[in-house]
């Protein structure tokens, strides 16, 4: 189906210090593409670059074949940050009305993001109230009401219950199959294995990238965890 997010050369400077590395990378259309790596490794200036929130010191980045960031994008694009980016004094039903009315989204899409990301029950509940996991799940939520093309997402999963992660990732292998892409970062490596393809971060450089059995085989591990050490290991010299 092509790319439909394509980096070439992207350099992000902060604080002075060079935090992505001229990366070169493309994201396929319709798939779940996982960016995977250790805290500190540049995933989430990665995500803002694409969403177009970052500034940039060299390099570009294209979304659905536009400059990252262009107002065209606005009603395409769906970011969920790490950080919950909701409003704690309204209820989950009050900020999803908002963010609908801004987005043009109907009143039966609120009711239907509500029941996807499991907060039932919780429409009157204040925001302030939640649990640091129906936070999380509430601002995914209001990045699903205007029904995105490409859906970036930001640690979605972190302090998750084992069935709701499992109910979540299955919903976003449903939205690739109706044409979404999505780009999950997780430094959860048992997480690796539900993506249709991962990109492997360290230090700000893409490792490698491609699908979960071909990096196995690449690497000759029988495991993720494994093929990402063996990754490292040969980075740093101690490979084979």
């Amino acid at each position: 189906m092509g790319a439909a997010i394509s980096v070439r050369g992207l350099r992000v400077v902060r604080g002075g210090r060079e935090v992505l590395h001229a990366i070169d990378l493309d994201i396929e259309s319709g798939r779940v593409t996982g960016l995977l790596g250790p805290s500190g490794s540049g995933k989430t200036t990665l995500m803002r670059a694409v969403v177009g929130v970052q500034v940039v010191a060299d390099g570009s980045v294209s979304v659905l074949g536009l400059d990252a960031g262009a107002p065209a994008l606005r009603e395409r694009v769906g970011y969920q940050t790490q950080a919950p980016s909701v409003y704690a004094d309204l209820t989950v039903d009050e900020n999803l009305q908002y963010f609908a009315s801004v987005l043009g989204a109907t009143l039966s899409r609120v009711t239907e993001v509500v029941g996807r990301v499991g907060l039932d029950g919780l429409e009157r509940q204040l925001a302030a109230s939640l649990s640091g996991g129906e936070h999380a799940r509430l601002s995914l939520a209001a990045a699903l009401l205007n029904q995105p093309s490409v859906l970036v997402l930001d640690e979605p999963t972190v302090g998750l219950d084992p069935m709701l992660r499992r109910d979540l990732w299955a919903f976003f292998h449903e939205l690739a199959a109706g044409g979404t892409t999505l780009l999950v970062s997780s430094h959860v490596m048992d997480e690796a294995d539900r993506c249709d393809d991962l990109v492997l971060l360290r230090e700000g450089r893409v490792l490698i990238s491609g699908t979960p059995e071909g990096l196995k085989q690449t690497t000759g591990t029988t495991d993720l965890d494994a093929a990402f050490l063996s990754l490292i290991d040969e980075v740093d010299g101690e490979g084979p």
